[in-house]
């Protein structure tokens, strides 16, 4: 299925966490914090000011980005767990 935000918002893919921690334990999925990393799959065209000037998007289609741990709301689309949140939700590009 075919999917395009409006306005400001994005469509990000959660990257997968870490299964093991730095010492070598293995983290049981009960216990792992879901990332705030993903990368972008979809953006809508931009903000648009009050004079109706378009303000374009900062991220792109398959940029990584960086998100607040509450941020966006979960959907499912084709069987897939995405987010969707406001372009203000993501903090930054990782590079």
């Amino acid at each position: 299925m075919a999917f395009k935000p409006l306005h400001d918002r994005v469509l990000v893919r959660r990257t997968e966490g870490e299964e093991k921690t730095a010492g070598g334990l293995i983290i049981p999925d009960a216990a792992k914090e879901k990332p705030a990393e993903g990368e972008v799959i979809a953006c809508g065209e931009g903000l648009r000011k009050d004079n109706g000037e378009l303000v374009e998007m900062g991220v792109k289609s398959g940029d990584k980005v960086l998100f607040g741990k509450w941020s966006g709301t979960e959907i499912t689309l084709d069987g897939e767990e995405l987010l969707i949140m406001k372009e203000s939700d993501i903090m930054g590009i990782l590079s």
